[in-house]
């Protein structure tokens, strides 16, 4: 199939876009949707607009597509989009792992366009997905955490075999998902294999209210890789 994928530069719909690949797909278009809505209902927030990046890395095309993030609204200009490029693809590849609302919704977007979905990561083990990413040699750094669990501390850092362990002890003790798929932290990959070159963060700043905050780049740049 010829895909256009949904893409936040999260680790899920960057693993989504390399499976596609993998299986001999082609990936046409990656669309990023930037919400003005930090508490988007739809669309990952922290760091999106620097997706450009991560399309460069991959030599993609890259669209960016402003919402303001209202519930339902924000599904209207992901329809847009999509409209514009329906006779170029035959369907939208997405990074969703077990949040029905975001899946039902995309699936009825490509229905009534004619697309298909390509969602390799729904309903997929945790654990395994999570030991498949590290094998896999994906740079996975933590941009955002909203939950109870997880601290400051957290912020900007790399997710390697060691804070996997960690990140498991603690979705045991205080009951979040593994996955973030709740929202409970958000992630920016800075390589993996189909990066041309790798992402390096030059200058970011930590951002904390309450119980929850982001990691906002302010400069990166783009490597060669060794």
């Amino acid at each position: 199939m010829e895909l256009a994928a949904l893409f936040s530069g999260g680790k899920d719909s960057t693993f989504a876009v390399y499976e596609a690949l993998k299986r001999g797909h082609k990936v046409k278009y990656l669309i990023s949707i930037v919400s003005k809505n930090p508490e988007s209902y739809m669309f990952h927030y922290p760091d999106i607009e620097y997706t450009r990046y991560q399309a460069e890395a991959m030599e993609m095309p890259l669209i960016a597509e402003t919402t303001k993030g209202e519930k339902e609204k924000e599904l209207v200009d992901l329809k847009r989009v999509l409209r514009k490029i329906k006779k170029e693809i035959d369907g939208i590849s997405v990074g969703g792992l077990a949040s029905r609302y975001q899946y039902e919704r995309v699936k009825k977007i490509a229905d009534s366009l004619n697309l298909k979905v390509f969602a390799p990561l729904w309903k997929k083990d945790m654990k395994q997905y999570w030991k498949t990413l590290l094998e896999s040699d994906f740079k996975i750094m933590v941009v955002a955490v909203s939950c109870e669990g997880l601290g400051k501390d957290w912020l900007g850092r790399i997710i390697d075999r060691n804070a996997l362990i960690e990140l498991e002890k603690l979705s045991k003790k205080h009951g979040f998902h593994l996955g973030f798929e709740g929202g409970e932290a958000e992630t920016f990959v800075l390589d993996c294999p189909v990066f041309k070159k790798s992402i390096e963060i030059l200058e970011a700043e930590k951002i904390w209210e309450g119980d929850s905050g982001m990691y906002l780049f302010k400069k990166i740049k783009l490597i060669d890789k060794r």
